[in-house]
């Protein structure tokens, strides 16, 4: 349904979701419990036991050995991603549609990072929650959904991107490191069709409604239709804004810069963890081999892929020929920076936000602020 039709009955219940309790209901005290446990025990399995198993002995205790300064530069890349993946939110969703501060932004962001615990599945618990703060802030359902697929495919876009040119060069012998077909072309072939999918969804038409309509006999096939069509309308909108970002750079260069910050400068710290140890990588492997660990972040029994984005990474380095006793505590280090270290402060900002949000409720809505033909575009 066009949003010029929408019914008074609908932007009142819009407004209803909106200004709603600050509290979220996914963080329960009982799940928070539950996914403690689970983690404790993943982490004692993959850190402690696993080691054991395998013959490596105190792999823990090479982490003594580990170089303080490159430690610190590790550190300074993980806050350069979080800060680059900041800044692509802004961009993308707390710019024009929405007049986000750049303390609201952080909040928001952080405040998933903590989220991100709670659910498995590539930080499903971010998304969840990211989505709750932008209905709070008074953005409408269907411009939430449209903004966050934005984000997530331009955030997700070099991930194919990477592991397609680095797959290549490896393979072709351009850059050094082990270019088996299993590590350079089947991911390189995989990742090619996942961005041809997500080609393919940008030419879903806006209009998917109207042209199924026609066909649509009855009131209640018509509602279905009516039902059915927005999830392809909205992939399609979200999916051609991402791709406009990238073909006006002029717009969309915060974006695109914040997208491939975050990746680059994570990267960043897989490398300079590998270096703390003395451990000297060709740098095509380490970005091929972090991004086919990171697959591991999609296991669905996992929080966060806590023990499967590890297990995941050694893998992948063991199998690009490094030695197992070396790459176990550089992983270890690597997400003790890149992945513990931010969930303290994103804690914090899940209850700065809550206060945010209850502000927003008393003092006034961030879609209402200055900016007229924003406002009007977004809530009209």
């Amino acid at each position: 349904m066009p949003d010029d039709e929408r019914s008074e009955e609908e932007e009142t219940e819009e407004r209803a979701e909106a200004g709603g309790p600050a509290g979220l209901p996914i963080f329960s005290t009982k799940r928070m419990v539950q996914t403690a446990v689970v983690v404790v025990v993943l982490l004692v399995g993959i850190y402690f036991l696993f080691p054991k198993l395998v013959g490596l002995g105190d792999a823990l205790g090479k982490l003594d050995e580990a170089d303080p300064v490159w430690i610190g530069i590790a550190v300074v890349f993980s806050i350069a991603s979080y800060a680059t993946y900041i800044a692509l939110f802004k961009a993308v969703v707390g710019g024009d549609a929405l007049r986000l501060t750049w303390g609201e932004t952080y909040e928001i962001n952080m405040a998933g990072v903590a989220a991100t615990l709670l659910f498995s599945a590539g930080g499903a618990g971010g998304v969840a929650l990211t989505y709750w703060a932008l209905r709070k802030a008074g953005m409408r359902r269907r411009e939430v959904a449209r903004r966050m697929i934005a984000f997530v495919s331009l955030h997700y876009a070099f991930y194919p991107l990477a592991l397609i040119v680095f797959g290549l060069l490896l393979r072709t012998g351009v850059l050094n490191g082990e270019n088996s077909v299993e590590l350079t072309i089947i991911p390189a072939a995989v990742a090619g069709v996942l961005l041809v999918l997500g080609v393919l969804v940008t030419l879903i038409p806006a209009d998917v409604e109207a042209r199924l309509m026609p066909y649509a006999h009855g009131e209640h096939t018509r509602s279905f239709v009516e039902w059915a069509s927005r999830v392809p309308e909205t992939l399609g909108e979200g999916f051609r804004f991402a791709l406009g970002l990238f073909a006006h750079p002029r717009k969309g260069g915060l974006a695109v810069l914040g997208a491939a910050g975050f990746w680059a400068f994570g990267i960043g710290v897989l490398w300079a963890s590998f270096h703390s140890l003395g451990i000297h990588v060709p740098l095509a492997v380490v970005v091929q081999g972090f991004f086919l660990g990171m697959v591991a972040n999609l296991f669905p029994l996992a929080p966060a892929g806590v023990g499967a984005v590890d297990a995941g990474m050694i893998g992948a380095f063991v199998l690009f020929g490094l030695p197992e006793e070396t790459v176990f505590p550089a992983i270890l280090i690597f997400r003790l920076v890149s992945f513990w270290m931010p969930i303290p402060p994103g804690i914090v900002a899940f209850f700065q936000l809550r206060n945010t949000v209850r502000r927003w409720e008393s003092e006034g809505l961030p879609i209402d602020r200055d900016g007229g033909t924003i406002k009007s575009k977004v809530m009209a």
